[in-house]
């Protein structure tokens, strides 16, 4: 810096100021400095040689997109391996729902039992299973079908707020008035515009307020889908909701309710309501089979212009243990590695190591205290009663009794030492919660995704012995 503030006092005379700057360039530490030269000044009147910095090395160029905002690939960096990845990123994505039939596979007998239900049974459908099994995706594509067939269809994901009257009202706003029997075409409700919601009484209303708006829906079909029901905490959301299935259903509304929540049966989401249960129909979302397993890899192969072959699709379809997003979420890691090394063939080397990154990431995601719970002795020393205990909770709602647990491990050991050693992970090593109630005592692990790490983990130690 000394050198420059004296190379500007000796130049200002002979450049003007405002060039003499611009000739100049900003002077970096002597470690980084790069070398200076001598050019000749041509200004008329001028004399002498001024100092002038030469131009650094450029250093290696930064990581950029592949793809800009809009989907598109970058010109610069348009080669046939970026689209291959982003079109492997978009089959088989696992960190959001499918919402496109083109992406969609393995849940033909699913979809096809959801469309009869609602076309055929004109009833209301309640989609339940485990989570991560694929709800919300076949609710996604279904609804792209029903708006084909010009239903009018409108999603809403429900959460522990949840409150009736908001979220229908919600509802009613994206429903046009001109469907509604009181409204004729060229009435003057119909020319404003207006939507259901005009029609709601002022502040909360109840199910049959809202029932007698939607009664007069004509010209179309309305399907609503609740999503994520069962995360709704007020138990009068519930009640409402059943109230309303029974007062649509009683009045032949062309109004459908379509439901979805993680649940291991119909009761656990709707409840006991024997008012309601011709009304509505139960639609059970089971594990993928080896088949659906395949059918969802083949949009992978297509889209990236790869092929899994049979060792990897073996080891995929066991450590998924028939859930979608895991078949994608590996599926997707395993087509990377081979494209990283310019192969075509994903084999069952790819599919191990996506298996132990997916298991070392879904680790260190875990929150420290749990992580530092399962490193812990009782844990090592129980690690087969934990491996059966994840398998007993893999139902919809993870609950397990000691029975499940004792079937699990082989009838090897006493219920009783099954009961004692689970109460260890509930007290003394917080990995599990106890439920009491009529009959047995039931468990289950106390944070997400500990079952499926600790099943994943003993499947690939059982490969490598």
């Amino acid at each position: 810096m000394i050198w420059k503030r004296k190379l500007r006092d000796e130049t200002s005379d002979l450049i003007g100021g405002d060039q003499a700057d611009s000739e100049l360039s900003v002077a970096l530490p002597d470690s980084q400095a790069a070398p200076a030269t001598i050019v000749t000044d041509s200004t008329p009147g001028a004399s002498g040689e001024v100092w002038r910095r030469a131009a650094a090395e450029p250093g290696p160029m930064l990581p950029r997109f592949m793809a800009s905002a809009s989907d598109d690939v970058e010109t610069d960096l348009a080669n046939e391996s970026a689209r291959r990845r982003l079109a492997l990123r978009d089959a088989l994505g696992a960190s959001q729902p499918v919402i496109a039939r083109e992406s969609f596979a393995g849940r033909r007998e699913a979809m096809s039992a959801l469309i009869n239900a609602v076309e055929e049974q004109r009833v209301h459908v309640v989609i339940y299973g485990e989570r991560g099994i694929g709800k919300t995706s076949l609710a996604h594509v279904f609804a792209e079908t029903a708006r084909e067939a010009r239903y009018l269809v409108i999603y809403g994901s429900c959460g522990t707020a949840a409150n009736f009257s908001d979220m229908f009202r919600s509802v009613c706003a994206r429903i046009p008035r001109i469907y509604h029997n009181s409204v004729l075409p060229n009435s003057t409700e119909a020319e404003k515009g207006d939507t259901f919601e005009v029609m709601l009484p002022e502040g909360q209303y109840g199910a049959r307020e809202l029932a007698d708006v939607m009664a007069g829906v004509v010209g179309t079909r309305v399907l609503v889908i609740l999503d994520e029901y069962d995360r709704v905490v007020d138990v009068n959301f519930r009640r409402e909701v059943a109230e309303l299935i029974k007062n649509l259903s009683d009045r032949a509304a062309r109004v459908q309710l379509i439901i979805t929540g993680v649940a291991l049966n119909l009761d656990e989401l709707i409840g006991y309501a024997p008012s309601i249960r011709r009304n509505i129909t139960g639609l059970p979302m089971r594990p993928m089979n080896s088949g659906e397993v395949k059918e969802l890899l083949r949009l992978g192969e297509r889209a990236a212009e790869i092929r899994y072959d049979a060792a990897a699709l073996a080891m995929i379809t066991q450590m998924a243990g028939g859930s979608p997003y895991l078949v994608r979420l590996l599926g997707h890691q395993a087509g990377l590695l081979a494209m990283n090394d310019n192969r075509s063939v994903v084999g069952d080397a790819d599919a191990r190591v996506a298996v132990e990154r997916v298991i070392a990431d879904w680790q260190a995601s875990l929150p420290r205290r749990v992580q530092a719970n399962l490193a812990r002795d009782e844990a090592r020393v129980h690690w087969g009663l934990l491996v059966a205990a994840a398998r007993a909770g893999s139902s919809a709602d993870g609950w397990f009794t000691v029975d499940d647990v004792y079937a699990e491990m082989g009838g090897v050991h006493s219920p009783l030492a099954i009961e004692r050693d689970l109460k260890l992970f509930v007290n003394t090593v917080d990995l599990l919660e106890r439920r009491e109630g009529p009959g047995d005592p039931h468990f289950r692990f106390g944070y997400p995704g500990v079952a499926s790490l600790l099943m994943m983990s003993a499947a690939m130690a059982r490969l490598a012995a």
